[in-house]
């Protein structure tokens, strides 16, 4: 990225900065911490929605913070929820009386292949990771197997078998029925063995349409959840839209396009480069 648009890009942020100082005297806002979250969130989210428009320094500069942000607080996170509780507490439970836990040297061995995992920044030793690494991905694998057997395929296996006929409930018959030939139906769909005519290719066929809706609904999901991620993010700036944050997110908004809109004229804005 050329040096013209780092340099608007950072007059960009220290005037977004010095509006969130004059909103907080100017406005009045009580609580400077909500104020000054509702600015971070509106440059934020609008520089992720920059990108709709282009690659361009806002959405880099999104882009890049919340991901060493997202980082540095799960490696936080993670040191004080796993290392320091069931590490540090069970290795030396007089030191870490907080965690609860009595001494057990066995959590030697974790310790260790953590080291391991470290060797991997000194090139002529970072051999070594991959024992930590083969431990971890085959002891993960074989429980993750397990489960995985047990809720993908012996529960939905166990889940199918349904009565055609429930006496007393034509709804629930109807539903079994469905159940028990979808299943059936998708899993001829797959079988290759034999030439996919006659009744064979017309079960294969309805086992076509069980598969496509059952595509169908599970991608629409995925796009209602989405969509209700976006409606959420443009609620928060209709709500930092108002007086009692200082117009974050019109302020925001000017302000990005209006800098977006310098650096496409002075031609800045095309490079693709970090």
């Amino acid at each position: 990225m050329s040096r013209d648009v780092w340099i608007l890009v950072s007059l960009g942020i220290i005037a977004a900065l010095t509006a969130v100082a004059v909103g907080f005297i100017s406005w009045g806002i009580s609580n400077h911490a909500i104020g000054f979250g509702f600015w971070m969130g509106s440059l934020l989210t609008l520089g992720i929605f920059s990108y709709l428009y282009k690659d361009n320094a806002f959405y880099k500069f999104s882009e890049h913070l919340f991901v060493g942000v997202s980082a540095s607080y799960w490696i936080a996170t993670y040191y004080w929820t796993q290392i320091d509780t069931n590490l540090w507490g069970r290795l030396f439970p007089a030191q870490f009386p907080h965690a609860g836990h009595q001494q057990n040297l066995f959590y030697v061995i974790p310790l260790i292949l953590g080291l391991f995992m470290l060797a991997r920044m000194i090139p002529s030793i970072g051999w070594i990771s991959r024992w930590s690494l083969a431990f971890i991905v085959g002891l993960y694998a074989g429980l993750r197997l397990y489960g995985f057997l047990q809720s993908n395929i012996m529960e939905q296996t166990r889940d199918s078998l349904r009565p055609l006929i429930v006496p007393g409930s034509l709804v629930d018959s109807i539903n079994n029925t469905l159940i028990v030939v979808g299943v059936i139906c998708a899993l001829l769909y797959f079988f290759f063995s034999r030439e996919h005519t006659g009744a064979f290719g017309v079960a294969s066929r309805i086992g076509i349409f069980f598969l496509m809706i059952s595509f169908g609904a599970s991608f629409g999901f995925a796009v209602m959840g989405r969509i209700s991620l976006l409606i959420g993010r443009f609620n928060y700036l209709i709500n930092a839209s108002d007086a009692s944050t200082g117009y974050a997110s019109l302020v925001v908004t000017a302000g990005m396009v209006l800098l977006l809109g310098i650096g496409a004229l002075r031609g800045g804005g095309d490079t693709q480069e970090a």
